[in-house]
C-alpha cells in the first residue's frame, strides 16, 4: 500500500514560515477582491465583495471611459515576539478597472454599499439609431438644377 502525500499545503506553510522570519511579501498578503458583472435590460450591475470595509474605505472614479474601484483593507493582527500565529486573510490596497461602453453617462452611475458588498449600477448607453437624411428636390421639381432664364444675342 502506497502512501500519497500532497506536498502543496506543507510547502505553503514552509513559505509562510520563511517569510515570517525573513520579512518577505508573498501572494498570501496580496488582496484582489472578487467581482461579478451582470448585464440587465437597461443597465449593468457590478458587484464586489469587500468584507471588512465600509463605504469610506472605497473610491470609485470614472475617467476616459474607465471605471476604477480602489481601496485598502488593513491588517488587524499585532506582531508578537513569542508564540505562533497564522494569518490567512489577505489585506492591502487594491484597484480594479473596467472599460465602459462608448456613450455611458458617468453622472448616471450609482453605487451602494451593504454588508460588505459594493453594488455599482451602470446605465447602458442609449442605442444609436440610424438617422435618415432627407434629400430635397431642386426648384424645378424633377431633381435637376433650377433653370436659369436669360437671353442671348449674336454679335
Amino acid at each position: 500500500m502506497a502512501l500519497v502525500v500532497n506536498p502543496q499545503p506543507f510547502t505553503r506553510d514552509v513559505d509562510r514560515l520563511f517569510d515570517a522570519f525573513f520579512g518577505g511579501e508573498r501572494d498570501a498578503r496580496r488582496w484582489v477582491p472578487q467581482m461579478d458583472l451582470i448585464e440587465a435590460e437597461d443597465h449593468f450591475v457590478l458587484k464586489a465583495d469587500l468584507p471588512g470595509l465600509s463605504e469610506g474605505d472605497v473610491s470609485i472614479e470614472v475617467q476616459d471611459g474607465t471605471l476604477t474601484i480602489s481601496g485598502e483593507r488593513t491588517a488587524e493582527h499585532e506582531a508578537h515576539e513569542r508564540g505562533w500565529y497564522r494569518i490567512e486573510r489577505s489585506f492591502g490596497s487594491f484597484s480594479r478597472s473596467l472599460t465602459l461602453p462608448d456613450g455611458v453617462d458617468p453622472d448616471g452611475i450609482q453605487a451602494q454599499f451593504d454588508r460588505g458588498v459594493l453594488e455599482v449600477r451602470i446605465p447602458k448607453p442609449e442605442e444609436r439609431k440610424p438617422r435618415r437624411v432627407e434629400i430635397k428636390a431642386g426648384a424645378d421639381g424633377n431633381g435637376g438644377a433650377p433653370a436659369v432664364e436669360g437671353s442671348a444675342k449674336e454679335a
